[in-house]
């Protein structure tokens, strides 16, 4: 009853491509928890913007951090529990379901390991002003690098499983 009112073939639902695009959005737009507007109006204005960015930054690197190093090891486990889970589930088993929370899964789980990696870049070469811009940036452009390709792969799988055509081997 309750599968009548949720369509689990993700692939052909508006919704997740409207949710796949704001996740990507999202996750482009707030770069280590810092909306990338407020980079940008630190470097136009510099001032306080400036030192507002900087804390900001501080605060976040600091907060990935400490999470990183009390519950890393934890969270790795958990996360590659759960990617495998649904690869498996979706791509050996064929639930569709599956397949689409794992297509936005695993590249986001890419840029929560970009991040750790940005965030110990900061801590340790201790930026400020345009250096800690251009590291914003660059982790920016790199989010949005795994987003387009997730994307891309994402339309292709989709299509696959909208054309039913089939390019797993048979379940069994």
């Amino acid at each position: 009853m309750i599968f009548d009112l949720i369509d689990l073939r993700s692939f052909s639902n508006l919704w997740y491509w409207i949710a796949l695009g704001v996740i990507w959005s999202s996750a482009s737009h707030w770069v280590l928890g810092v909306p990338y507007d407020m980079v940008m109006r630190a470097r136009r204005q510099g001032g306080d913007a400036e030192q507002n960015l900087h804390d900001m930054v501080r605060i976040n690197v600091a907060r990935i951090l400490y999470i990183e190093r009390e519950a890393g090891i934890v969270l790795m486990a958990l996360g590659t529990f759960a990617l495998t889970s649904l690869a498996l589930l979706g791509f050996i088993y064929r639930v569709e379901f599956c397949q689409a929370v794992f297509l936005i899964a695993a590249p986001l789980s890419l840029v929560g390991v970009l991040s750790v990696a940005t965030a110990r870049q900061i801590e340790a070469a201790a930026d400020a002003g345009e250096a800690l811009r251009r590291r914003l940036a660059v982790h920016r452009v790199g989010v949005q690098i795994i987003g387009m390709v997730s994307i891309f792969v994402t339309a292709f799988w989709g299509m696959f499983q909208n054309f039913n055509i089939s390019i797993l081997p048979p379940p069994g």
